[in-house]
């Protein structure tokens, strides 16, 4: 009998490591669809906003609940599901990784204005406004996220996990409303994905034991923490685009948006490959490959959207990737 049982719990480890297999190559299917679609049709949230997708949702609250289950599951997968590598290191200090993530984006707040004189506080030099009503210069800017990726299956998104579900929506200033299908499709892509990261990590990825000390992780760890300290610091550039009163957009300045349009996306994708890197899982990497497709179609649309309204947009600026793209 005892033989019996275990044949079964090794049968059901392998029927779910197959499932995870089949998963990750299911986001990267995800990505590279959401990157054809996004081709002919630009995501419907911000600025390219449309009644068509659903009922509109308020930006903190959709973003709040989006968000959520990607805080939510990987924790309930630590402390219920058994978790059996998690008495290890390597595996706690990588699930944490992803989890402080979403921290960032759920709940923060510094509401802080940028000083005076900084280069997100200049005022863009030339046409630098979209025309509002009458004629009249009009400086807005709605709450961007960058993917995060939770990139809503490409209709959403923007970038830290734990931080990013706790922090980021009290930062939101206003914020045009999302669509309802974008939002539940946002929030179906961090269950998916929260079950993907948290499973993997917590009850199969083996790492020997001098692991957070190897190349990998130490290169990954930086890459993950760079990312995410140009993925806050952008999307601070963002937030406080605008005084008070104004309603329009303005050319973001400063940070590494003198180098490239999507610097928050630039941010989140550096983050995620660092992310991979340090974690060396199937996983991880299928959601690294899935960010870049959707975080560069969305710069792409940004950068696109830019050069058409300001005719002083700077055309030495890349897309998403410095010097590159």
């Amino acid at each position: 009998m005892e033989a019996a049982g275990e044949l079964w719990q090794w049968q059901s480890r392998t029927d779910e490591r197959r499932l995870l297999e089949i998963l990750s190559y299911g986001l990267v299917g995800i990505g590279a669809l959401s990157a054809l679609l996004l081709c002919f049709v630009r995501m419907p949230y911000g600025r390219y906003f449309s009644h068509r997708f659903g009922y509109p949702v308020p930006a903190r609250l959709a973003w709040t609940l989006q968000e959520l289950p990607s805080l939510l599951v990987p924790l309930g997968l630590s402390l219920f599901s058994g978790a059996a590598r998690l008495s290890e290191w390597p595996n706690r200090v990588l699930v944490a990784l992803f989890i402080v993530h979403y921290a960032h984006r759920y709940q923060c707040g510094s509401t802080r204005s940028v000083p005076p004189g900084s280069p997100a506080a200049q005022p863009p030099r030339g046409n630098h406004s979209v025309q509002g009503a009458a004629g009249r210069p009009s400086f807005r800017r709605e709450a961007q996220p960058s993917l995060g990726v939770c990139p809503g299956l490409a209709l959403r998104g923007k970038g830290t996990r734990f931080a990013r579900a706790l922090i980021f929506p009290v930062l939101i200033r206003g914020g045009k409303p999302t669509p309802f299908i974008t939002f539940a499709l946002a929030l179906i892509f961090c269950v998916y994905n929260g079950y993907l990261q948290g499973r993997s990590l917590s009850n199969y990825a083996e790492y020997p034991s001098g692991w957070l000390k190897g190349p990998c992780f130490i290169v990954g760890f930086a890459g993950w923490l760079s990312g995410m300290a140009i993925n806050i610091y952008s999307d601070h550039i963002l937030r406080n685009l605008r005084k008070p009163g104004e309603t329009g957009y303005k050319i973001p300045r400063g940070g590494l948006f003198e180098y490239v349009t999507g610097a928050n996306f630039f941010g989140e994708i550096l983050e995620w490959f660092g992310f991979a890197l340090a974690s060396c899982t199937f996983e991880s990497a299928a959601f690294a490959i899935c960010t870049l497709f959707i975080l560069g179609s969305r710069a792409h649309h940004h950068h696109q959207w830019y050069l058409e309204k300001f005719e002083d947009y700077p055309k030495s600026r890349k897309i998403v990737i410095p010097f590159v793209f």
